[in-house]
């Protein structure tokens, strides 16, 4: 299992829900936090709870429809001079919910392809070249179990364009001690998921996270984050290289 203290994670969409859950949780382990939201402000409370456990917590803000903003918060990310060895692209959006779906506007693809699938990719692009000259480094990217949804064409199609970007890059690596993977949280009581959803978002904790942690250099796979419901760390990273050993393509 991966040791992160003392690592540097990049959280985005850090500032509530799962992200915000998954950012303390890797601080409890001791690993320092890059946290990103649409605002910097809206990151106080989240890192006043990480900076409760000794690590060091830097914060960054992005637009991530805003392509610009997202070269420019990593320009910014670059600025601080330290390694970043974990991501989690957590940050999504669902735009819409289109009961009349053959009248999906075209507005719905774009958002959402700029959000969860374009601005994730810049990210992967970023920081995977930097992790294979190291020779170390985790990428984790949240995918969507939405299947046979056409009144959420946008956001499904775009997270679907974000599996596939995913394990296509992760074949060039796969076998290294760079890895990158997916991660799906379920359905969850989010602002996303609604207050319907039947998980707490804590539910997440720790599969959401346990791709950071897998240490037998496989890339390619998907955690469903309800499957670790209720375990250990150690438990889940285990159960996570046994049953989840075999890479999707």
């Amino acid at each position: 299992m991966v040791d992160v203290k003392g690592k540097w994670a990049l959280v985005t969409g850090a500032s509530r829900g799962i992200g915000k859950l998954s950012a303390v949780f890797l601080a409890k382990q001791g690993c320092n936090l890059i946290l990103h939201a649409r605002k910097i402000s809206n990151l106080d409370e989240v890192a006043d709870e990480a900076l409760a456990f000794g690590v060091e917590v830097k914060k960054v803000e992005a637009e991530l429809s805003d392509l610009d903003a997202v070269k420019t918060m990593l320009d910014t990310i670059d600025s601080f001079g330290v390694t970043v060895d974990l991501v989690l692209n957590n940050a999504g959006l669902q735009i819409a919910y289109r009961t009349e779906y053959f009248d999906t506007p075209v507005s719905d693809y774009e958002i959402s392809f700029k959000i969860n699938t374009i601005a994730p990719a810049m990210i992967c692009y970023h920081f995977l070249p930097k992790m294979i000259e190291r020779g170390f480094g985790r990428v984790l990217n949240t995918t969507s179990g939405i299947r046979l949804e056409p009144e959420q064409a946008g956001y499904s199609a775009s997270k679907a364009a974000l599996d596939k970007i995913t394990v296509d890059m992760g074949s060039k690596i796969n076998g290294s001690d760079v890895m990158i993977n997916l991660t799906d949280p379920g359905w969850c009581r989010t602002d996303l998921g609604g207050p319907n959803a039947p998980n707490a978002p804590e539910s997440t904790i720790p599969g959401i996270v346990v791709g950071l942690f897998v240490d037998d250099g496989k890339s390619g796979r998907c955690f469903p984050a309800q499957d670790f419901n209720g375990m250990t760390l150690e438990d889940a990273v285990k159960k996570a290289e046994t049953d989840y050993s075999n890479t999707v393509y």
